[in-house]
């Protein structure tokens, strides 16, 4: 497929896409050994954008940057950009682990509290008979000494993952990847967050009507109120405020 336009949204390139699209790409990645990453990007991503310059620069060389939230789709629309769809994190790594369940592609899993990606790992080859875990890694919160780092570059590279799923949350997970995009073998980095409590059965998601109303981050609220109040009243009056006056296009 190649290059894919993107739509601005505040200066974040976000990538006209549907679901069918982004997998068909990764395919393509992992088909000619090409190496880069995806972040999964809602109203966050894009407004810590506004406020790191190297954040912004990360999405925009990404691989893909996919609609994560309804408000990425409505400015794809708004832009003339009328086949995307949500590209939602979670559901974007189950379509594509199908498809590494049937080619026989290895995924190597980075992120998650003590005990997660083991859960994790369970969930999924429980879900995709014959899915190839071949490694995975819980990550100390504090930052890696450069011998540790190299240490999980090599382990990485030794298990022949295809595909490596990074569970960081943003803006961590997408630096993680972009520093690690040309040192790992894998075509594919996928930025994917709360995915990994998702599909190990930790975190609730939120119900479909909940998602495709553009809601989830109300649901997600409720459940996580400490962590993410914060978050929330920062940043979607700003991004309603701001997009209102820099309209989304396509580039």
């Amino acid at each position: 497929m190649g290059d894919i336009q993107r739509v601005d949204v505040l200066g974040v390139g976000v990538s006209a896409v549907n679901m069918d699209m982004a997998v068909e790409e990764v395919a393509r990645w992992v088909d000619h050994r090409e190496r880069h990453y995806v972040c999964v990007t809602g109203v966050h991503g894009v407004m810590e954008s506004q406020r790191d310059p190297e954040l912004l620069r990360i999405h925009n060389e990404s691989g893909l940057t996919t609609p994560d939230g309804m408000p990425m789709v409505w400015a794809g629309h708004q832009a003339g950009a009328d086949w995307m769809t949500r590209v939602y994190g979670p559901d974007l790594m189950l379509r594509v682990l199908e498809l590494a369940a049937e080619r026989g592609w290895g995924s190597y899993l980075y992120g998650g509290n003590d005990g997660v990606p083991e859960l994790l790992a369970a969930k999924l080859t429980e879900r995709f008979p014959g899915l190839k875990i071949v490694g995975m890694h819980s990550p100390p919160f504090r930052p890696l000494t450069p011998e540790e780092d190299e240490a999980i570059v090599r382990e990485i590279n030794s298990s022949g993952a295809e595909l490596v799923w990074v569970g960081l949350s943003t803006p961590k997970q997408e630096r993680w990847m972009a520093s690690h995009v040309g040192r790992l073998d894998a075509p594919a980095l996928f930025g994917v967050g709360a995915a990994f409590d998702f599909h190990a059965g930790l975190v609730p998601q939120a119900p479909a009507w909940i998602q495709k109303r553009g809601l989830e981050w109300a649901f997600r609220l409720t459940k996580e109120p400490k962590r993410l109040w914060r978050r929330y009243f920062r940043n979607n009056p700003a991004y309603l405020w701001q997009t209102r006056k820099r309209k989304p296009f396509l580039r």
